[in-house]
């Protein structure tokens, strides 16, 4: 079987059912498992790649104001590859290409793949996908053992004692803010947190920094959306903070931590159980697991 992947966490979920050997294309951002950046690129970005997170929102307003894509499609190789399957997503055109670009491609080729199309809005969604895949290639027993590990995992965090109830809010993106949406309300929850600007299951919205300042959070996560933690902390000194930030009970203690959200926050994969006891580790100040701290986390 020929699988395209348009979407970095579908890569990841291809990889862990062990197709990584019937992946034939990615997108440019797949970067996990290392060896799916040797793949044939065949969705590529139309953003420059140095720009600051206000360039990017910017940028993206206006393609968007235009009815432009942020993404491009390379025909040629999706031909050349003859995929039998394409797995890509419906729940964001800013986070990877839309669903019109993407029947708009697979109508051109002589194939006629397959399309599975993702929609995840909670952790339980993330597993029903990784099922879905599943079954589309032929590895449900697979998908089952590896479903059925990832639930026991959050389990064991949602069963650990939660000595502290930080109220935390989490920083999908900084100039401008917006809060954490999706599954990350329901990670915040696992792992012992207060989340009261969030909403279970619903997009990230555009905050006012007002609305943190309010909030007056014990815990601020920074996670902007597909930052690996270097690029994060990178933009949280670049970011111009209202005077009053320096006030917030999270900076005056010292409990504003960047994290790794390409690899445990952003994408709907795996690895968001890796960032949900990453996460408790964080809320509850428990020391974290060895595996855990390597290129995760970092206090700001």
């Amino acid at each position: 079987m020929q699988i395209c992947s348009f979407l970095p966490s579908a890569t990841e979920i291809l990889y862990a059912l062990g197709l990584g050997d019937s992946v034939a294309g990615v997108t440019f951002e797949c970067d996990f498992p290392p060896e799916a950046a040797g793949k044939s690129i065949v969705v590529n970005t139309n953003l420059a790649h140095d720009l600051t997170s206000a360039e990017i929102d910017n940028t993206v307003n206006d393609y968007s104001s235009h009815g432009e894509g942020l993404y491009r499609i390379d025909i040629g190789k999706l031909e050349a590859i003859k995929p039998d399957l394409v797995v890509t997503q419906e729940l964001c055109d800013v986070c990877a290409i839309s669903t019109s670009s993407v029947a708009k491609a697979v109508h051109q080729l002589s194939s006629k793949p397959q399309v599975l199309s993702l929609t995840p809005h909670t952790l339980g969604d993330v597993l029903e996908d990784v099922l879905r895949v599943g079954q589309a290639t032929s590895r449900d027993a697979e998908a089952g053992e590896l479903v059925s590990s990832l639930r026991q995992r959050i389990a064991k965090v949602s069963q650990m004692p939660k000595r502290q109830k930080p109220t935390v809010v989490c920083l999908e993106w900084l100039s401008p803010p917006f809060n954490g949406g999706h599954w990350i309300p329901e990670m915040i929850d696992l792992a012992g947190g207060i989340d009261p600007l969030g909403r279970l299951g619903k997009d990230s919205y555009r905050m006012e920094w007002d609305q943190v300042l309010s909030v007056n959070p014990d815990v601020v996560l920074v996670m902007p959306c597909g930052h690996n933690l270097e690029r994060s902390v990178q933009e949280y000194h670049a970011t111009q903070f209202p005077e009053r930030w320096k006030h917030v009970k999270a900076v005056r203690n010292g409990r504003v931590y960047a994290v790794n959200a390409s690899a445990y926050f952003s994408r709907p994969g795996p690895r968001l159980v890796t960032g949900l006891e990453i996460m408790h580790a964080l809320l509850q100040e428990d020391q974290p697991q060895e595996e855990l701290l390597a290129n995760s986390w970092i206090r700001l």
